[in-house]
């Protein structure tokens, strides 16, 4: 006994359910495991460039403001570089003149110069309010790592100036990403001149940067060393300068420069940003509490178990052309969860590993699901093209959800077909039994033809009988409109076939075929019946068995075709019928009313076979009538002899 129909599907669900669970913890570990490579890490490094610097917040007010070293001022002064230190300190004299809270140098004096007065006039400049570059550098060999520290000349510390590290660590693909977080760093230490507390940045931080080269407000060197009269009143009050190579044009990639590096925004436009540029950015990032803290592996494994739920569920009934856009879409809300974390929360979460889990799951079922459209659409194929048309097994396979197999119960119209004189021509054959199964295939190939273009399906063939039904397994509303339209097709196949083989035979003799055709419509129950190991898909009831009683009373009424009451009120406005007589079916008390149609019937055909009818006896007007009716209808002819001859009663 087969499982009732909910609990089957129940039972389907639950299956796809454990399938999706198992699919979902293997692209977990796989995203996981994979993100952990140093090619992913790297797409997840350019992923925070793009997330970044997708809508970056604004540039803080009141930031440091670049003094340049560039180009105008290389060609105002005249002076090769490097330039006297003097020249420098009327620099700081200047801006702590124009009201600076405190000047960065991003310039290195861990030597003495040539000029002893310069170095004196720079030491005199210098105080609280001012940060010298230091430096940091890793040596590795393959037998240490040794550290070398450059740091300011000591005259200029003791005069008051604060030595800060201005050393950037880059990431492998050569990007400043990440700040540093050296306790006495050039940022940290113009912070402290500036007057204001701030925090040592924590270990592995991201940088937030706010745009291209040239960001931030910047001034020739020029312009600051003479403020009154190249700047406006009052531009530098209350704000921190920083000093350094800062070139007008931006240099790009490939030219290389050890004062600029690539930033989170080279990605949108190709060009490096100047070091002074970027001690900036770190001054406000730890100002402003604005560095991006990296996920860890825990909030990654669960970002990740999640995007892996959400393909999961999203696949979880089917897929479709639907899901692509819904992966789409589920992708992108990855993306933009991703965003709002970095943007709001100040926290970069990986979408990447994230995706690959929604992708493994999405694509994975997709995958599976259509293996299985696959398999059982060449099921279908395989089970329903001796049945059915092609067009109609194309229809089947293209939308499965039309099958509905396992002995269902619905309204269907039954077609039985048999030779007439079967018999007869088989005696007349038996010494040539091939010439017999080529006659018997040369007519059920043009009668199965017929029944297949009109939409039916072909249930089997019984030695000379056909069986044919409609309305499943494709629903069919005018299953049977088409059921006779095919057995007057069947007719006119026959005559046809009689022709050929008359016009094949060279006037030998050859046997006319004739056929006996019978249609019920009814309720039956269609499904796969048989065993387990061989079946067929075909229809039990008792609608059935009256089909195939009234092909075989074609014979005794003498019409080629019946069609039973059920079929006659079904057509009965689309076809014109005649009621022919009251027949007893076995297995049936009461008798069974049945009609047929044939070619150009017409209404008025119908009204004179209802009044040869109401004529209880024979007489002038009613073999008038049945002269006209079997002049334009010759099929009828036999019928009208048995009607006269009292063998059959009338309806």
């Amino acid at each position: 006994m087969s499982a009732p129909p909910g609990r089957e599907r129940n039972g389907r669900a639950a299956l796809r359910l454990r399938g999706l669970a198992a699919l979902a913890l293997l692209a977990t570990i796989v995203a996981m495991l994979v993100s952990l490579t140093p090619p992913w890490r790297l797409l997840d490094a350019r992923t925070f460039d793009y997330l970044s610097t997708l809508s970056p917040p604004p540039l803080p007010e009141a930031g440091p403001i670049v003094v340049a070293i560039d180009e105008p001022s290389l060609a105002e002064i005249g002076l090769q570089w490097p330039w006297p230190r003097d020249l420098h300190a009327r620099l700081v004299e200047s801006l702590r003149a124009a009201g600076a809270k405190a000047v960065g140098l991003d310039i290195i004096f861990a030597e003495p110069s040539q000029s002893p007065t310069a170095d004196a006039a720079l030491a005199a400049s210098m105080g609280p309010d001012v940060v010298l570059a230091a430096d940091e550098t890793i040596i590795e060999n393959e037998h240490a790592a040794q550290r070398v520290r450059v740091e300011p000349l000591p005259t200029l510390t003791e005069a008051g100036a604060i030595g800060g590290i201005a050393s950037i660590s880059l990431d492998p693909d050569g990007v400043f990403r990440k700040l540093p977080t050296y306790p006495d760093g050039f940022a940290l230490g113009l912070l402290r001149a500036a007057g204001t507390a701030a925090a040592e940045p924590e270990e592995a931080r991201l940088a937030q940067v706010f745009g291209p080269a040239r960001t931030y407000p910047t001034v020739s060197y020029y312009q600051a060393l003479d403020p009154t009269t190249f700047l406006p009143d009052g531009y530098f009050r209350d704000r921190v300068a920083i000093v350094g190579l800062s070139l007008q044009n931006a240099p790009q990639l490939d030219a290389g420069n050890a004062d600029a590096k690539p930033t989170a925004y080279t990605v949108h436009t190709g060009r490096l940003v100047a070091g002074v540029e970027i001690q900036a950015t770190v001054y406000d990032n730890i100002l402003h509490r604005l560095a991006v803290r990296p996920a860890g592996t825990g909030l990654i494994l669960f970002g990740t178990i999640l995007a892996a739920l959400l393909g999961a569920l999203l696949v979880r009934r089917r897929t479709d052309w639907r899901t692509l856009i819904l992966a789409f879409a589920g992708l992108a809300a990855i993306a933009a969860c991703a965003f709002a974390s970095l943007r709001f929360g100040r926290v970069f979460v990986p979408p990447l590993a994230p995706s690959l889990a929604f992708a493994i799951v999405a694509s994975g079922q997709a995958t599976i699901d259509y293996a299985v459209e696959r398999r059982l659409r060449r099921g279908i194929v395989r089970a329903f093209s001796q049945y059915l048309a092609p067009a109609l097994v194309e229809k089947l396979a293209s939308d499965p959800s039309q099958l509905r197999l396992g002995g269902e119960t619905r309204e269907l119209t039954i077609l039985f077909c048999d030779v007439r004189g079967f018999t007869t021509i088989s005696e007349s054959m038996k010494d040539d039994p091939q010439r017999l199964t080529a006659l018997i295939n040369r007519l059920l190939t043009p009668l199965s033809d017929v029944v297949l273009a009109a939409g039916g399906t072909i249930d089997k063939y019984i030695g000379d009988c056909l069986m044919a039904f409609w309305n499943a397994p494709l629903d069919d509303k005018d299953h049977a409109v088409h059921a006779v339209e095919a057995a007057l097709g069947m007719l006119d196949a026959v005559e046809q076939v009689n022709r050929d083989l008359q016009a094949e035979a060279a006037g030998r003799p050859v046997p006319e075929l004739r056929i006996g055709i019978g249609i019920n419509t009814g309720e039956c129950v269609v499904g796969n019946m048989g065993s387990e190991r061989r079946f067929d898909y075909s229809v039990l009831g008792d609608s059935v068995n009256l089909a195939s009683r009234m092909e075989g009373a074609s014979k005794d009424v003498g019409v080629p075709l019946l069609l039973g009451e059920a079929t006659a009120a079904a057509i009965g406005r689309r076809m014109t019928l005649l009621q022919l007589a009251r027949i007893k079916v076995k297995g049936r008390a009461a008798p069974v009313v049945v009609y047929t149609t044939c070619r150009g019937l017409e209404e008025q055909d119908a009204a004179a076979h209802r009044d040869v009818l109401d004529r209880a006896t024979p007489s002038s007007r009613a073999t008038e009538l049945v002269s006209a009716l079997q002049a334009d209808h010759p099929m009828l002819t036999p019928y009208y002899a048995r009607l006269f001859a009292g063998e059959i009663e009338r309806p």
